[in-house]
């Protein structure tokens, strides 16, 4: 009985249990990145079949009684020191969580988010989004279940959106965006009055193995370590881990763009760099795991934006890519090639967005995902009411479901409540950087010269070891001294964008 062990033995066994799941839950993590890059055709249905097993193993360790007694005898307990404490306290929060989803629902979750994603995957190859609509229509329901099982105050979307973003609402949210439509919609205005850049060039034949080792040669010198993981090529790029030390990226690579596979890497390399940041001695344990998913996405967008398309860091990196791809960028200057890569300019995919009109796509999605929720929406005219969206917002007509309601992944996965972390990542990105530059001395000069030490050495020092010790807006304060404001992402963006529109 855990009442007759010392508090050190019990936080052992609360350890070792810990760590035997979260074997399982990587071990289903395994299968599913094997799914998305190495998988047979044929092994599809076995491989849903496997991950189900694993996943119902992985909920019966969870909330087995034996594991609940350790952890709220833990609780009660005042010799933890805070990080133990905190661990056990999260624990406390997950199991509560977990014992509201029946077996039943756990294995049906599983089987359709392995139905899904198949289906998903045939109708964007047959650019026909009914093939999809039956699977998702499935996901939905069980999503909606879900959203009552776990309860919510407000609107049901709160239910999903608080396992991705602890705390956030509907209603904050909303907030969000209405000052992104307020700020970011002039500035837009002033840009489409200025004259097009050119970015022809970037979409001129570059070779796939010359841009897939270029992108190799990008995440080494970010300080990815390939000794702790690998890059793939996927339908769609993610970042998945094992543990800090084996965290895996993949990326895909169109031979008419070069930013497609440059942006992609800088991307999911800022994620992996998070990973590969997180203390492996928690292991297993909440303190181990990513603080949220808004600070997971401002790591990625940090890399991607702040530092990736900055003229710093293309400084010492473009004579080299110059002379990779000689036939394409000889005659194109650096500023040239600078301005094309933060060219403004409506898109019909999200991924390939600028870093302006991308909110547009996400408060889209978080749109269609609170209408399917709370029914107003139907599953069968999402096609629809995508492209009248489109149509509103970024003002684009969409020519096909391939490219329109096809383009990702994530509701195939069951992810509703994620894209709007997209958003606030971007937000955080931009208020994290903000306070690096503060902070750093140097740090501009270092990344114009290829040297991203400073900067990663930054990272791991003050958002990367805390695990889910703090939430968002709590390391937001840490870090920054202020919670998250919008207006260090609109004042990054005036201040850039001022620059290569001479605004």
């Amino acid at each position: 009985m855990a009442g007759n062990k010392s508090t050190a033995e019990q936080y052992a066994d609360y350890k070792i249990k810990m760590q035997k799941i979260a074997d399982v839950k990587n071990a289903i993590a395994v299968l599913g990145w094997d799914q998305e890059t190495y998988l047979p055709e044929k092994g599809a249905e076995f491989r849903g079949q496997q991950i189900t097993t694993l996943s119902g193993i992985a909920h019966e360790l969870f909330t087995s009684p034996d594991l609940e007694q350790i952890i709220r005898s833990l609780h009660q307990n005042s010799d933890l020191n805070p990080v133990e404490l905190k661990n056990v306290e999260l624990s406390l929060e997950d199991v509560e969580k977990n014992k509201k989803y029946p077996a039943e629902l756990v294995a049906a979750l599983s089987n359709i988010t392995n139905e899904c994603y198949h289906a998903w995957i045939k109708a964007r190859k047959a650019n026909d989004y009914q093939i999809y609509a039956p699977a998702l229509a499935k996901m939905v329901d069980l999503k909606k279940q879900e959203a009552e099982l776990l309860g919510y105050t407000g609107h049901p979307y709160n239910a999903l959106l608080n396992e991705y973003e602890k705390g956030m609402t509907t209603t904050e949210l909303d907030a969000i965006f209405k000052e992104v439509k307020t700020s970011l919609v002039p500035l837009l205005e002033e840009i489409e009055l200025k004259p097009e850049i050119n970015k022809d060039f970037l979409h001129l034949h570059y070779g796939k193995d010359a841009q897939w080792n270029y992108g190799i040669t990008l995440l080494k010198q970010m300080g990815y370590d390939m000794k702790a993981g690998r890059q793939d090529i996927s339908e769609h790029p993610f970042t998945t881990s094992f543990n800090p030390l084996d965290v895996r990226v993949t990326t895909r690579i169109d031979e008419n763009d070069f930013g497609n596979m440059t942006w992609s890497c800088i991307h999911e390399g800022g994620h992996a760099l998070y990973e590969q940041g997180l203390p492996t001695d928690e292991y297993g344990l909440p303190c181990g795991e990513a603080t949220s998913l808004g600070i997971h996405e401002s790591q990625s967008r940090l890399w991607e934006n702040n530092v990736g398309r900055s003229l710093n860091f293309w400084q010492s990196r473009y004579p080299q890519l110059q002379e990779l791809f000689p036939g394409n960028l000889r005659t194109v200057s650096l500023h040239d090639f600078y301005k094309a890569i933060n060219k403004v300019q409506s898109s019909l995919i999200r991924t390939e967005a600028d870093e302006l009109t991308y909110h547009f796509h996400i408060m889209i999605r978080y749109e269609i995902e609170k209408g399917l929720l709370d029914g107003s929406i139907d599953v069968k005219d999402l096609n629809h009411v995508w492209n009248e969206y489109y149509q509103q917002y970024l003002h684009i007509k969409v020519p096909n479901d391939a490219q329109g309601i096809l383009q990702d992944i994530h509701w195939s996965h069951g992810s509703f409540g994620y894209f709007p972390t997209y958003s606030l990542g971007s937000f955080y990105a931009a208020q994290f950087f903000e306070a690096a530059q503060k902070q750093v001395p140097g740090l501009d000069e270092s990344i114009s010269t290829g040297d991203y030490q400073p900067l990663l050495t930054w990272l791991h020092t003050n958002i990367h070891p805390f695990g889910r010790f703090y939430t968002s807006n709590e390391l937001c304060k840490r870090v920054t001294g202020k919670p998250l404001e919008f207006s260090a992402f609109m004042n990054y963006a005036k201040k850039k964008y001022s620059g290569i529109y001479s605004l």
